[in-house]
C-alpha cells in the first residue's frame, strides 16, 4: 500500500504527516531531535503489513512548520500527538518514539493514559536535565541564533550520520539530503532555541515508575548518542517493560535493523 503524505493543521501549526491507513490497529511513530519522519522510512512499509501507520514531523523539524508561537515542551508535544490522533480519528494507538521521541511518547503515556495501548522506545533519551538558567537567558541575546547555527553545523551531515550509525556503508546521498533539508531554513534555528527554552527535563524516576503501560525497549548496543546504560535504567524503572539489545547497531536502529524492529514490535503488540 502506498504511503500517503500530507500537511494538516493541528493546534494552529502546519504539521507534515506520512500515513498508511487500513483496517488494522493504529501505530504512531515519533522521531527524535534534529530528525523527521525519514527516521522511519524503512520501517513504515514493513509495519503497514500489520498496522495503520501514522508518522509525524514534530513542529520545528522536518517539513512541519517552524512556528514562533508553538510551545516546544515535551508536555505540549505530547498534547499535539493526541490532537493529531484526533484529527485522524484515532482513539487509542501503539506509540513508538525514537530518541527524543521516546520522551514524548512517555509524556503521552503519563498525561493521556487512555490514548496509549502499548509503548515502544527506540534508543530513547532519558534522565536529561533542563538547560541551566544562564544558558536559557543567553538564548534571548540577539546573536544567539548565530551560535546555534554554528553549533549545529560544526560537523557536516555525513559526520553526524557516521556518529549515529554503526554501519557507515548505509549512508546514502538521499539520507544526507533528507537530514540536511532543514539546515538551510533560518526559522529552524529559532525553533531549536525555543526548544531549549521550553523543554522540561526528562521524566523523573518517580514519573517513570508510575507508567504501567506494557513497554518494549529496543536498543543498539553501539549507540554513541544515548548509552545503553540509559536503556537498562529505563527497563528497571518502567515496571512492565522488556529490553532487547541489537549487536552491531548504533543510535539509528531504524536504518540498521528495520526488519528486526518490525518483528519485535509485531510480536510485542500481539502478546
Amino acid at each position: 500500500m502506498k504511503v500517503q503524505k500530507e500537511t494538516v493543521q493541528v493546534m494552529n501549526v502546519d504539521l507534515y504527516c506520512e500515513h498508511v491507513f487500513n483496517e488494522k490497529p493504529p501505530i504512531v511513530l515519533i522521531h527524535g531531535f534534529l530528525s523527521s519522519t525519514y527516521t522511519f522510512n524503512k520501517v513504515i512499509p514493513l509495519l503497514a503489513e500489520y498496522f495503520s501507520v501514522l508518522a509525524i514531523d514534530l513542529p520545528g523539524f522536518g517539513r512541519s512548520e517552524k512556528s514562533k508561537k508553538f510551545r516546544y515542551s515535551f508536555e505540549n508535544y505530547a498534547k499535539l500527538v493526541t490532537h493529531c490522533m484526533d484529527h485522524f480519528n484515532i482513539d487509542q494507538a501503539f506509540l513508538v518514539g525514537h530518541s527524543m521521541g521516546g520522551q514524548i511518547v512517555l509524556n503521552v503515556a503519563k498525561n493521556y493514559q487512555e490514548r496509549v495501548r502499548k509503548l515502544v522506545l527506540l534508543n530513547s533519551s532519558g534522565y536529561l536535565k533542563r538547560a541551566n538558567r544562564l544558558f536559557i537567558w543567553c538564548s534571548y541575546l540577539p546573536f544567539f541564533p548565530i551560535y546555534v547555527h554554528h553549533h549545529v553545523n560544526k560537523h557536516d551531515v555525513r559526520q553526524e550520520l557516521e556518529n549515529v550509525l554503526y554501519d557507515h556503508s548505509l549512508i546514502t546521498d538521499q539520507m544526507i539530503t533528507e537530514y540536511k533539508r532543514p539546515l538551510s531554513d533560518k526559522l529552524f534555528y529559532h525553533s531549536l532555541i525555543r526548544l531549549l527554552r521550553h523543554r522540561e527535563g526528562d521524566l523523573s524516576s518517580k514519573d517513570l515508575q508510575l507508567i504501567d503501560h506494557p513497554s518494549l525497549i529496543l536498543w543498539g548496543k553501539e549507540d554513541q548518542v544515548v548509552s545503553l546504560r540509559v536503556g537498562k535504567r529505563l527497563h528497571q524503572e518502567l515496571k512492565s517493560s522488556q529490553l532487547v539489545v541489537f549487536e552491531q547497531a548504533g543510535h539509528l536502529i531504524t536504518e540498521e535493523k528495520p526488519m528486526e524492529i518490525t518483528r519485535h514490535i509485531v510480536e510485542f503488540t500481539n502478546r
